[in-house]
């Protein structure tokens, strides 16, 4: 028995999960392809024959089923891949800088810290290339204050001091940073402005997913307020300011008021959600996914306090080619539609 138990302290926790209390029985395989990002079924499956996969401490088979309660861990004899971060030579679009943070435009499909599945090639890695030291954040990741989804574009605040990142953490707490999206999305809004109000979690079915729940008996609460730029007929552009900072907040939310985010793949706005049969107007709309095959979303200003002299400053970042393409695609669209 004190082998095992030596065995297990040399080994590393790489993901942790407790199963909701309604968990109905489901393969621990299946259940962890749920939650885990880039993971195959396979991957999961080799993991549990060689004894990775544990259930309430136990090492247990894919076939397993998990039940509510039911803890569910994959362990490794080897740390995260994401604790051991290394710099890398990786240009970074620098918006501005000084001793305590620096402002940084990231591209679209830069991953902001490693995870799973991206263990290099992150903004995190070209950070700490370019800057020798950054102080950690509440999850020890260096000099991060927030982040943007991977395939969103856009300004990131990042700390330089201990102090820095402890007074821009609190301002994004405190809900005082302005930060506002540029978001085209399918359908035609009914509103020139709203605002969204829903509580934002998991997915019970996709924990990949996030989504609303009106009711507020789950998840965090969550508010976007949002106006509209122009409008194209069958999609629309808009303006986004985010009051809280949940993760795809945007994206959950829009979703959940009927316009999904164009090209957004994860949330099926990867499909033709609105508009005509049309062969010309298929190929129009495939034309635009192949322009922007991303999330079409883009982080487009940030405003906070500065820690140190406590002046109020304000950057905004141009919309990339990849938007500005498919938005003058629209715009010709719109303009030229014959109904």
């Amino acid at each position: 028995m004190m082998e095992t138990q030596d065995q297990d302290e040399s080994l590393y926790e790489h993901y942790a999960f407790t199963a909701d209390s309604g968990q109905l029985p489901l393969r621990v395989d299946k259940f962890l392809m749920n939650r885990i990002e880039n993971a195959t079924r396979n991957k999961i499956q080799q993991a549990a024959k060689t004894g990775s996969v544990h259930v309430n401490d136990l090492a247990v088979k894919s076939s397993y089923k998990v039940k509510g309660g039911d803890k569910v861990q994959v362990l490794f004899a080897h740390p995260p891949y994401e604790n051991l971060l290394v710099g890398e030579d990786i240009p970074l679009d620098i918006v501005y800088e000084d001793d305590a943070l620096v402002v940084v435009n990231k591209v679209a499909g830069m991953v902001v810290h490693p995870g799973h599945g991206n263990y290099s090639g992150t903004l995190l890695n070209a950070l700490l290339h370019h800057f020798e030291s950054l102080p950690l954040n509440a999850n020890e990741r260096p000099g991060l204050v927030h982040r943007i989804d991977k395939d969103t574009s856009g300004l990131l605040v990042i700390a330089k001091t201990e102090k820095a990142m402890t007074h821009l953490a609190k301002q994004f707490f405190d809900k005082t940073s302005a930060r506002s999206y540029l978001a085209m999305v399918w359908g035609d809004v009914l509103d020139d402005k709203g605002t969204i109000e829903g509580h934002i979690g998991r997915d019970p079915k996709n924990r990949l997913l996030m989504t609303v729940f009106p009711d507020g008996d789950q998840g965090k609460e969550a508010i976007t307020h949002y106006e509209v730029v122009e409008r194209f007929g069958y999609t629309t552009l808009l303006r986004c300011q985010l009051e809280t900072g949940r993760t795809h907040q945007i994206r959950a939310h829009l979703k959940s008021i009927g316009h999904t985010l164009f090209s957004d793949a994860r949330y099926g706005g990867d499909h033709i959600l609105k508009g005509t049969t049309f062969t010309k107007y298929k190929q129009f709309v495939d034309n635009c996914f192949k322009l922007l095959p991303r999330q079409a979303l883009h982080a487009q200003t940030l405003g906070f306090e500065h820690p140190v002299t406590g002046k109020s400053m304000s950057f905004e970042a141009p919309l990339p080619d990849d938007m500005l393409t498919a938005l003058d695609k629209w715009r010709h669209y719109a303009k030229h539609r014959l109904d």
